[in-house]
């Protein structure tokens, strides 16, 4: 049971630290940012699935109550082979730290969710307020839309039920219908691909972690992959020309080609539609994912090689 822990231990620091660092320079994320949601969240999950499963050995070393409701349908070889009736007394604090992390944990993500559905009834309780009945013309094959009166272009996708795609006049008046088809099939990548579900899950993480390198990149990487990812889907369809200038039209007031570091992500976006990077090879993608979707299997094949072998 030591060296489950200890391994355990290892493999959460080392996928909590030094692997994030070493993802954030690489230069392939920008090229498939699909690949690299994914990998973010294996990664994620291997940390999470690393300090579940340590709690689950450190409670059944310490509570003998916890180690006969989780034992209680194992061999007595298995029990034998944890050897959970010596534990070093340092399981002991390692449980309770675990215990702790899982309950802020659990707290972070329902505060997250219980503030992103306040938010959400807030907005629309504005939108309807503002929004006059859709204009004579507008063709309804584009989708649930709410439009909006303002000058400046602007569109977004509001999750909800039922989600709402809502675009300002001034995106009417500037946009052309193929930069508008453009922005439209963002949007709709943003909402295919449950993309709120995955930023909820980020910055709970990073608020309730801020010290943790892997939750921190974690949330800032998410934010702009999802951009990146809706571009993709927009400009597979419209085109990378008519991406581009739709994103120029709709943030141009914003200063979408300024310096300024709130903007930059923008101008990136741009930069990149307008050269559209090479794509990773097939192969290497599928090796990519597939080894990413084997990393968090590894908490779990260290939990129960003990208890693997002891039946071997």
């Amino acid at each position: 049971m030591t060296v489950c822990l200890l391994l355990l231990s290892v493999l959460a620091v080392t996928a909590a630290v030094p692997v994030p660092r070493t993802l954030t320079r690489a230069a392939w994320p920008e090229r498939e940012p699909v690949v690299a949601l994914w990998v973010w969240q294996c990664l994620v999950a291997t940390v999470l699935l690393c300090c579940l499963t340590a709690l689950a050995l450190g409670a059944a070393a310490v509570f003998g109550t916890v180690r006969a409701q989780l034992f209680a349908p194992a061999p007595p070889a298995v029990t034998a082979a944890y050897d959970l009736s010596t534990a070093p007394p340092w399981a002991a604090v390692l449980t309770v730290l675990l215990a702790c992390g899982a309950a802020w944990t659990t707290t972070m993500l329902a505060r997250e969710l219980v503030e992103a559905r306040r938010r959400r009834a807030l907005a629309r309780a504005h939108l309807r307020e503002r929004a006059p009945d859709l204009p004579a013309g507008l063709p309804a094959a584009r989708g649930p839309l709410l439009v909006l009166e303002d000058e400046y272009p602007d569109a977004w996708w509001m999750p909800g039920s039922p989600p709402q795609l809502i675009v300002t006049t001034g995106a009417l008046h500037r946009l052309t219908g193929h930069q508008l088809d453009a922005v439209l099939t963002h949007e709709r990548g943003h909402a295919r691909a449950r993309h709120d579900w995955l930023l909820h899950l980020s910055s709970a993480l990073a608020t309730g972690f801020p010290r943790i390198p892997l939750f921190a990149h974690f949330c800032d990487q998410t934010h702009r992959l999802v951009e990146l990812a809706a571009d993709d889907t927009a400009s597979r369809r419209c085109g990378h020309l008519t991406t581009a200038l739709a994103l120029i039209e709709l943030n141009q007031h914003r200063g979408v080609l300024s310096c300024a570091s709130s903007r930059r992500l923008l101008g990136e976006r741009v930069d990149r539609l307008l050269e559209p990077p090479a794509r990773l090879g097939r192969r290497h993608r599928a090796l990519t994912t597939t080894a990413a979707a084997l990393v968090p299997l590894l908490p779990l094949l260290i939990t129960f090689a003990p208890g693997l072998t002891a039946l071997s």
